[in-house]
């Protein structure tokens, strides 16, 4: 059909552009769902990390260990054909929030606990002091001071996740990585490859690199917001 700067390729991905916009949204759906996930896990293991008690510290570094250092293709694929070959499947789209939603949990979880562990700690004892239970302590003292802490590499990992949905490919998903592939290899769309490819990726850049922009600049802000407190010219 012709390479980049095929005229007859371009106007085949504008007339099935469709495929790319129900990627896309298969996609978001994934990412969106698998986020809300992740940060319920993200935040409970982070607390359990956090809890001072070794069980619940042991629970959450062995979930962290575990996962941070498998792939993700690998979970995936475990999760999908496992479930499937037992005869309880729960479909692509299902399969890739919960993939998504536990692999970046464990990372999410690392954020809250590094967040929660830079607060000073006679913030925690001045909250014990005035009778703020463990629960207390960490809604109205400890989180509320950790949150800007915890922001900027949480907005990188929101990033990572997006991106990660293009692992739903190992699974034939319907991400806009896999119906890329679809459409490139189809009978009546094959060949346009280069158009194909590098409107997904542009689709991919122009979700992602505005929030890596703001995370970059969240975290210089901080920084220098920092400096300008430690040389008590300004808070």
């Amino acid at each position: 059909m012709g390479g980049l700067f095929s005229a007859k390729a371009w106007a085949t991905v504008w007339a099935y552009k469709g495929t790319f916009l129900l990627g896309l949204y298969n996609s978001a759906r994934c990412a969106v769902f698998g986020l809300l996930l992740a940060l319920c896990l993200g935040i409970l293991f982070g607390l359990l990390a956090t809890s001072g008690k070794t069980p619940l510290r042991a629970i959450a570094r062995v979930y962290v260990e575990v996962i941070q250092n498998t792939p993700l293709l690998v979970q995936i694929c475990l999760l999908y054909y496992a479930l499937a070959f037992s005869g309880h499947g729960i479909g692509i789209i299902p399969t890739g929030i919960v993939s998504l939603g536990v692999y970046h949990g464990a990372y999410v979880s690392e954020v809250v606990r590094a967040g929660i562990e830079s607060i000073p700690k006679g913030q925690f004892e001045a909250a014990q002091s005035q009778g703020f239970g463990y629960i207390g302590k960490m809604y109205y003292i400890i989180l509320p001071q950790s949150i800007k802490i915890i922001l900027p590499p949480l907005v990188n990992q929101v990033v990572n996740l997006i991106k990660n949905t293009s692992c739903l490919y190992i699974i034939g998903g319907a991400d806009l990585i896999s119906l890329t592939y679809s459409f490139v290899t189809g009978a009546n769309t094959g060949g346009a490859y280069g158009p194909a490819y590098l409107v997904s990726g542009l689709i991919f850049f122009i979700i992602c690199f505005p929030l890596s922009t703001l995370a970059s600049a969240w975290e210089i802000s901080l920084k220098q917001r920092d400096a300008r407190t430690v040389d008590g010219k300004a808070v």
